[in-house]
């Protein structure tokens, strides 16, 4: 079982947040994804997902976030993306900014590797709650999408997550559901 102090010295910098994803397939349990959010780097980009993952966020005093969110888009050999609570599709937007999109922060991290967390998006300057995390190395999603984060441990929930079967849009054909989720 992986330990706290090792997750911590394995941190980019040690004041990074880490929080955490429990997903599940239909109603089977798949597993825990931590994941270090770049705060040093992408600081209004981290606090979003943080406190997405809290719901810390609220609207008319109800928290708002990645609970019960689904993964809506799942392409093996490529990425996950899920976040969309607003519609569960891919098509809602929101942020704890204003409650509407917020700009690209800055693009001073690669695509390099399977794992990394970065923004899902329309074009330019459109982030709001939805992420994507890379199955493989993607550099060509490079200076197009902001990288705020990454795996630390799971990896192989997200390789789970991107063998479910798909249907149309690529979109899982069996429901996964992050059923809860928070900061360590």
């Amino acid at each position: 079982m992986t330990t706290w102090s090792s997750i911590s010295s394995g941190l980019r910098h040690a004041h990074n947040p880490v929080v955490f994803f429990d997903v599940s397939v239909g109603d089977t349990p798949l597993g825990r994804m931590l994941f270090e959010l770049y705060a040093d780097l992408c600081p209004k980009t981290a606090e979003n997902f943080r406190q997405l993952c809290t719901g810390e966020f609220k609207k008319n005093g109800i928290p708002q976030g990645y609970k019960g969110a689904i993964f809506h888009r799942v392409i093996k050999d490529f990425m996950i993306q899920g976040g969309d609570f607003v519609n569960n599709d891919g098509t809602g937007v929101t942020s704890i900014y204003g409650g509407g999109p917020f700009e690209d922060e800055n693009f001073k991290l690669k695509h390099d590797a399977p794992g990394v967390l970065s923004m899902a998006n329309s074009g330019k300057d459109t982030n709001g709650c939805q992420f994507f995390i890379t199955c493989a190395k993607c550099d060509f999603l490079d200076k197009k999408h902001v990288v705020f984060g990454r795996i630390i441990d799971g990896l192989l929930v997200m390789r789970k997550i991107e063998n479910v079967p798909t249907g149309p849009n690529n979109k899982p054909k069996i429901t996964v559901t992050i059923s809860q989720c928070g900061q360590m």
